[in-house]
């Protein structure tokens, strides 16, 4: 691993990560710390293992080996509620997308008048106060994925996954989407990313992880990463050749 950060107690911290299946190493991370302000942005090629990573720190997929620490400490179940995670896919309720949020602060104990302010201010926050009472399975597929970060911030997250948030969507869509996740980070949430858009990671990262073949080849700050990568693995990647 090349221009690892080091680590700092307050931060997620992997040790010894490792899932093998079929005997084939699918994910083998010795070491790597994720600190500070963030974002991190996650990029490599297709079966890098970077969506197995995320599920990882997020506790949707338990590793053969290893040991994910935050803040010094190992990783609690009371700690995953903390986090929440959006896939590449949103799934959402068959309901409104007033209700979708509303599902989820009703679970955090909140009551209907603080409900109904706290879904207003969502919906204003994603641009979606006109699609209030619409289906939210008849949203497009920004408007989709926008709901889907609303949903998972209203649970007031210190860490939030995204795992390629914007990966079908155009231009526009995916502006409003980085607008958000630039806005929860300047609130102090953690944000960990994956993604493919190497101008994504330049205008969002603070620091960037390179993964190929499930191991970590490369983590820094963006712009040394981006502008001189150390590994040549990394170099490859972002010159747009063919990585195996």
């Amino acid at each position: 691993m090349r221009d690892l950060a080091p680590f700092c107690p307050d931060g997620l911290h992997v040790s010894n990560l490792r899932i093998a299946r079929d005997g084939k190493v699918l994910l083998d991370v010795p070491d790597l710390a994720l600190e500070g302000p963030g974002p991190t942005m996650i990029l490599g090629p297709n079966g890098a293992g970077k969506s197995l990573l995320l599920r990882c720190l997020h506790g949707l997929i338990q590793p053969d080996a290893g040991c994910i620490q935050i803040n010094g400490r190992k990783l609690s179940p009371e700690d995953r509620t903390q986090q929440a995670m959006v896939f590449q896919r949103p799934v959402l309720l068959r309901r409104s997308v007033s209700a979708n949020l509303d599902f989820v602060l009703k679970r955090m104990g909140l009551g209907r008048v603080a409900r109904r302010d706290r879904i207003a201010e969502l919906l204003v926050e994603g641009g979606l106060q006109g699609q209030a009472r619409q289906a939210a399975r008849s949203l497009s597929g920004g408007e989709a994925q926008r709901l889907a970060i609303l949903r998972a911030l209203a649970c007031g997250p210190g860490t939030l996954f995204l795992d390629e948030p914007t990966s079908a969507l155009d231009p526009a869509a995916t502006q409003k989407i980085e607008t958000m996740v630039l806005r929860a980070s300047a609130r102090g949430v953690r944000i960990v990313m994956v993604t493919h858009d190497i101008g994504q990671a330049r205008r969002l990262a603070s620091d960037i992880v390179v993964m190929q073949g499930g191991h970590v080849v490369e983590h820094g700050q963006a712009q040394h990463v981006l502008d001189a990568p150390q590994s040549p693995e990394t170099r490859r990647y972002l010159a747009g050749g063919l990585v195996t």
